[in-house]
């Protein structure tokens, strides 16, 4: 059997900061040794864990198969992969909570992209139901943000 030209406890650190980010790839170069960790996400967890509140606990499955927020009518989606903010900046207020009222044209929020943060703005007027999406988590082209009524 041939050595893994990695340490097997830096790969399992890899692994591990995948889940705790919500990453699904990470990969790392080092002279002339490369290593990739890819993890494919089931779409039930995707759904859970974009519905599910920060720090929430996971209970027993809903009798019910949870309806698809990228279907819903006045979902959001995302016009592009990068990482959402919902701030413009650290510390300050969000650009929009559950419950408030919101213009057509209104930022919701930025997701940055190769370096340029991105404004995403109401396509229509209504009013916030549900944030789909944390602050700094990576989102991907087509995923619901936000879901407007």
């Amino acid at each position: 059997m041939s050595e893994l030209p990695f340490d097997p406890a830096a790969i399992r650190l890899l692994a591990a900061i995948l889940g705790e980010t919500g990453l699904t790839e990470i990969e790392i170069a080092e002279q002339d040794r490369r290593i990739r960790i890819k993890r494919t996400p089931t779409p039930v967890a995707m759904l859970a864990q974009a519905a599910a509140p920060a720090g929430a606990v996971a209970s027993a499955p809903p009798a019910a198969a949870p309806e698809d927020p990228a279907k819903h009518p006045g979902a959001v989606l995302s016009p592009m992969v990068g990482i959402a903010y919902l701030a413009p900046e650290p510390g300050a207020a969000n650009f929009v909570t559950v419950g408030q009222t919101v213009e057509a044209g209104q930022t919701l929020l930025l997701i940055e992209a190769m370096k340029t943060f991105n404004q995403i703005k109401a396509p229509k007027a209504g009013t916030v139901s549900r944030i789909l999406v944390a602050a700094g988590a990576p989102v991907e082209f087509g995923e619901p943000l936000l879901i407007l009524a």
